[in-house]
Parts: structure tokens; sequence; C-alpha cells
């Protein structure tokens, strides 16, 4: 249980600092000081409500248009999921935002930019970023994509698929255990919207996953819209993924909207889930169970109201088929 007085690493938790301290740097640390005895009062009444360690129930993707918001109104969200590149990038997050995202949150860590697939050498430099980040803010668990995203030392900016083959998971498992045995930790790899499909595939990419995780002991992160857009746009059945896991195997699960093309369902993440969607999300749930879920919303981001619905949404099948979640509420 987080202690009521731990102190953030810019000072004591948001909420209680007034919007004009948080945009002065001077004396900042120091009105913070003051109010302690408020902030401890108010930290005591909830702080039993949750476990920073463990994330459960339905969290959001936390988006620079929404960050002044939550920290300055802290809405009731169980958990956010930071985009770490964002973090890196120059221009993305500052440390003091995250650090006090942190204090009020549990939060994990998403990345782009591992490329798992690739044939390149592992990029440490981008892996000593991230877990430096990873460390630094306690995130719960660090996740990335099953793709490969550079070639030649080529950033291509976008997640790219590669033939399921058992060359290339000999391959990719050798790669996400040395970025386990970096971070000491299990890493959570996404499964990919894609558009094509490689004659040369010999295992689905459920059965690639699910082979992956016995061999490396990594966790799954379930995109239930990218099962549904590649269903569409490939043939690929979704009913294999209800099938082809452990429960124990799967981390985590993301919500997001696609954008209908007409031939083809871009995963552009810039729509409410689709009804489509809906439904498998409900299947997986009586399938695998109690899995921390997330609202995704990358480009067209609206109010954050509207995210806020959609994860009422998720908890209402979570909860239908789980139970009820103790949810943190924030004074």
């Amino acid at each position: 249980m987080r202690q009521p007085s731990r102190k953030c690493q810019y000072g004591y938790r948001m909420g209680l600092c007034s919007r004009r301290n948080l945009h002065q740097n001077h004396g900042w640390r120091g009105r913070c000081y003051q109010t302690r005895k408020i902030v401890i009062s108010n930290l005591e009444s909830h702080s039993s409500e949750w476990v920073p360690s463990r994330i459960h129930s339905v969290g959001i993707g936390l988006r620079m248009p929404h960050m002044e918001e939550v920290l300055l109104q802290r809405p009731a969200v169980p958990w956010f999921e930071i985009l770490a590149d964002n973090h890196i990038a120059q221009g993305g997050i500052i440390p003091r935002q995250l650090d006090l995202i942190r204090c009020n949150y549990p939060i994990t860590l998403h990345s782009v930019g591992m490329s798992i697939a690739g044939a390149d050498p592992l990029d440490f430099n981008y892996l000593k970023s991230l877990r430096q980040l990873y460390q630094n803010f306690e995130a719960a668990w660090i996740s990335d994509h099953l793709c490969f995203s550079q070639h030649h030392q080529h950033q291509f900016h976008d997640l790219l698929p590669f033939p399921y083959t058992e060359e290339s998971l000999q391959h990719v498992s050798q790669r996400v255990q040395q970025i386990q045995d970096y971070f000491a930790a299990p890493l959570l790899i996404e499964n990919v919207s894609s558009y094509l499909s490689f004659n040369q595939s010999s295992l689905s990419e459920a059965e690639f996953i699910a082979h992956l995780c016995d061999k490396t002991g990594c966790k799954v992160l379930l995109d239930v819209n990218n099962i549904y857009v590649n269903e569409f746009n490939n043939g690929a059945p979704s009913d294999e993924w209800l099938s082809a896991f452990k429960r124990q195997s799967i981390g985590e699960i993301h919500l997001a909207g696609y954008e209908d093309k007409g031939e083809y369902l871009l995963d552009a993440h810039n729509n409410l889930v689709a009804d489509e969607v809906w439904d498998l999300y409900q299947s997986v749930v009586k399938t695998y169970g109690d899995i921390p879920t997330l609202i995704e919303w990358d480009n067209d981001i609206p109010e954050f109201t509207t995210l806020q619905s959609e994860a009422d949404k998720a908890e209402s099948i979570r909860s239908k088929y789980c139970g009820e979640a103790k949810r943190y509420v924030s004074n």
C-alpha cells in the first residue's frame, strides 16, 4: 500500500497546489510542503482503495492534450498508460508532469520503437532510455509490438508485419529474451494490425505469439481492435484468439476505434470502439476473465469525457463477467 506521506520527486501529490503554483518553478516545492498536513489527511481518506503496483479494471491511454486536465482535476481513472516515446522525444512529457501523474495513479509504459522482429541489432541506447523511464517512474510494466520498425538503421515510424515462421520465432524469441534480461522483467507484446499476409507464414499470428510466450515467459497485450481489423482485412479468424493462450499469458487488453476505408479497415485510433469490437471484447472477457483493459485514442483526440465514457462501457462488460472492481476515486 502506498504510504500517505510519500513524496514525489518534485514535491507532494498534485491537486493540492494551485494551478498558478504548477506553472512557477521557484518555491514550488516549498508551497507544497506548507500543505503537508492537508495532503496527509486527504490521502489517508482513500489510500487503502488501491495498490500502486496492481493494475486493474479499465484504464485510459494518457495523451498530451489531456495532460493538464488530468493533473489539475485528477479524474477517477484506475490507471494510465503513458506512451514512452512521447516522453523520450524532445518536447514530450517533462519529468515533473510524469512524476505527478505517477504519484496519483498507477502507470504502465507503452513503446513503439523496440523493433522486436527487426534484423538490425537491438538499439540499446533506445532501450536504456526506456529502462530509465521504467525504473524512475515505477511503471507496472512496459509493452511494445510484434513487428519491426527499422531496417539498416532507417526508422520507418510504422509497425510493420513479418512472416510467422519457425525461423522468425527463434529470432524474435532471442530478442525478446535479451530485452527481458535487460529490463529484468517480463515484456508485454501486442498483436499489430496488418493489411497483407505472407505466403511464407507457417503459423498464424495467434499461434506465433502463444509459442513466443511459452519460450520466453513474455505476456500478451491483446489488442481486440487489431484482431477484428485483421479478420476483415486478411481473413484471419478472430475466434482463434479465444483458444490460443493460457489465461496467465495475457497481461493486458487494448480497445480502440478503427476507420472504415471501404475495402479495408485502418487501425487509426480515431473513433469510438466499434460494436463488433465490443462484441469480441465480451467474448475475450468471458473466455479469459478479468484482465486489465485500456482505452486508446491517438488521433482526432476528443474531450477526456469521451474516453471516460468508453472506459465505462468496457467496465460494464468486465464487471458483468468478473464482478465489481474497486476503483480509485480521486479527491
